[in-house]
């Protein structure tokens, strides 16, 4: 049974899997029952623009592959809406708060547009964990490039000048900066939209 309602999953083949095969590959090498395991357990979900895929007090039971589309991070104090992380295809996105102690998300998980994902249950991952313990040495390599992102959203945040922000995000992720809506690029940048729109400005004239 699906277990996003009103979302459509499907059991996967070998052509839905082999984008996800290849990107965990990159990390360490998959065996092949590694790889049969996922073909096996991973399955289709499509999520539209604005759908949540985890809201915040939630228990997260997933862990998510795009395919295809964006997805963003965010939180809420009050009626504000804080952005604080973007990501987008080829990557993977699940509550690291909640993964291991099933404690309840304190983020939202968010489709930026409409999205294509490979989905796997944290039941499956823990008997991925098990029956194949050379798996976790991928999930390690994974958890230190995460961290690392981390890090450099923190040196983000931490920058006071404007347009040094907005520069460190385009280098980042300047492949997504034409197709996130520019009030979630400022939010994440702790800006407000009306300074994000001065310095994109005032950076495009420097390059005119």
């Amino acid at each position: 049974m699906c277990p996003h309602p009103g979302r459509t999953c499907e059991r996967k083949t070998l052509s839905d899997t082999s984008t996800l095969i290849a990107t965990l590959n990159y990390f360490h090498p998959l065996s092949e029952g590694v790889q049969e395991f996922l073909k096996k357990h991973a399955y289709r979900t499509s999520f539209l623009k604005g759908d949540l895929l985890l809201a915040a007090g939630q228990v997260c039971e997933h862990i998510y592959f795009i395919k295809k589309g964006s997805v963003r991070g965010f939180i809420k104090e009050g009626d504000k809406d804080i952005t604080t992380w973007i990501t987008a295809e080829n990557e993977l996105v699940t509550s690291i708060y909640g993964l291991s102690k099933k404690r309840p998300a304190l983020e939202n998980m968010q489709a930026l547009e409409d999205c294509e994902m490979l989905t796997l249950t944290l039941a499956d991952l823990e008997n991925l964990y098990l029956q194949f313990p050379e798996f976790n040495i991928v999930t390690r390599k994974l958890l230190e490039r995460y961290y690392q992102d981390a890090e450099g959203r923190a040196f983000i945040a931490r920058l006071t000048n404007a347009e040094n922000k907005y520069t460190q995000f385009l280098a980042k992720y300047g492949h997504l900066s034409n197709r996130i809506p520019l009030k979630y690029i400022a939010s994440f940048l702790g800006m407000t939209l009306e300074t994000l729109s001065r310095v994109r400005k005032r950076l495009s004239s420097k390059r005119a």
